[in-house]
């Protein structure tokens, strides 16, 4: 498989979240689109801080086949959901981080609405503080075909933007490109920490 620029720059993007600790012991998947029909994805079990080119996986994004035979991510069939639902978008990142995964368990809800801070203008489209902006929740599910169900009904009503949460899980984020993408993944970390910190003293 020739290197594509934005595989390489989804590697680097790896190396960063795992510097950062944000998909430990193995935790996490990433992958870029690669043209219309096909995206490169992370192999499962292997160390998101240190990824190499090889280390991606061709899946066929209308039907999760792996023409070479490998095994990818378990979530693969989140990441092909999500370029079907949005043919604009290039890269997806999996993060399971302290801050996305505790504040999906604090929140009863079915979004976390973030309201009042500057660094939502990170966010694609947004340009004032004072919008508020819904990140979905789902439940988790061990059954990623039914989960990748309940998301893709959820999006017919409801627009999807950014990224989403999964229940004692993690966030899955998404962008045009590899670098629009770690940028919403840096900034709603950012946003879910303030959120949560928050919460915790107003609970006081």
């Amino acid at each position: 498989m020739s290197t594509i620029p934005q595989l390489e720059q989804l590697v680097a993007a790896c190396h960063w979240i795992g510097a950062k600790g944000w998909a430990p012991a193995t935790g996490g998947n990433m992958s870029v689109r690669q043209d219309r029909d096909y995206c490169l994805l992370s192999e499962s079990g292997k160390d998101k801080g240190a990824l190499r080119p090889e280390d991606f996986i061709q899946v066929e994004i209308a039907t999760n086949r792996v023409p070479s035979g490998r095994r990818p991510s378990a979530e693969t069939g989140l990441h092909t959901l999500l370029y079907r639902l949005f043919p604009e978008a290039g890269a997806v990142l999996h993060t399971h981080t302290v801050n996305s995964t505790v504040l999906s368990r604090v929140e009863k809800g079915s979004a976390v609405v973030l309201q009042g801070y500057e660094m939502q203008k990170t966010l694609s489209g947004q340009t004032s503080h004072l919008d508020a902006v819904a990140v979905a929740l789902f439940d988790n599910d061990q059954d990623i075909t039914a989960l990748a169900l309940r998301i893709a009904q959820f999006a017919e009503q409801t627009p999807l933007r950014y990224g989403f949460l999964l229940r004692g899980h993690g966030l899955t984020c998404w962008g045009k490109d590899v670098s629009e993408a770690r940028r919403h993944l840096e900034g709603l970390e950012f946003l879910f920490q303030c959120e949560l910190q928050r919460r915790v003293l107003e609970a006081r």
